[in-house]
């Protein structure tokens, strides 16, 4: 991975506002199509439609867009963004829309609605988009967003089905050794603690290199 897939743009923290005000309701609007797409009766005629607006709206959108991956971005004042991210990008409707709380022992938490379009087994949640948010939620934890951290292994343990609504996700260190950073985490729905997981994530070489230019580019933060 090269340092340049983090990418410094000249914009502001108002600017990056307005544009997360602009395209956050529309991913939000695009999740609830989703949920609609898989749950609906409706008809011919009514799908055939939709099918036609659809396509004409997608054109429209892409009459201007970005090559590639949308990367993850900062600002000159060390304000980050990653909207393509597939756990939590605010302009990504397969991401579901979840908050990483930083609890104040230093622990992680995020609460989660997860409906229709996260289904694996019948009325519950699938299991590898369980391992998609609680690789997340681990990164972000190892990392305290202050250091770069890469998942090295990610090991779950399935306890029980977890089923599709509410659930809650914890993460919290549990050691460190060298680049290693230990992180353990759970996933808790309405049957109780679904999932366990022990991960092991890597401080990358370059990773004080990075860090060095994004202090010398934003000043301390």
């Amino acid at each position: 991975m090269e340092m340049t897939a983090f990418k410094l743009v000249e914009v502001t923290d108002e600017e990056v506002d307005e544009i997360e005000a602009r395209y956050g309701p529309l991913a939000e609007a695009v999740r609830h199509l989703v949920d609609a797409t898989i749950r609906s009766r409706a008809g011919d005629d009514v799908v055939g439609a939709a099918v036609e607006q659809i396509q004409e709206i997608t054109a429209q959108l892409r009459a201007d867009q970005v090559d590639g991956a949308a990367g993850v971005n900062y600002n000159a004042t060390g304000r980050a963004w990653n909207w393509g991210n597939a756990a939590v990008g605010l302009r990504n409707a397969a991401a579901p829309p979840m908050d990483v709380v930083h609890d104040a022992d230093g622990r992680m938490h995020a609460d989660v609605l997860l409906g229709a379009a996260y289904e694996g087994p019948p009325g519950c949640v699938h299991g590898g988009v369980s391992a998609l948010l609680l690789d997340h939620i681990m990164g972000v934890t190892a990392s305290g967003m202050n250091r770069v951290t890469l998942t090295g292994t990610l090991t779950l343990r399935y306890v029980n089905p977890l089923p599709l609504g509410d659930v809650r996700l914890e993460a919290w260190i549990s050691g460190e050794e060298g680049r290693k950073v230990f992180v353990d985490a759970t996933i808790t729905g309405s049957a109780g603690v679904a999932l366990e997981a022990h991960g092991i994530f890597i401080i990358p070489r370059w990773s004080g290199d990075f860090e060095a230019v994004v202090v010398n580019d934003a000043g301390p933060t």
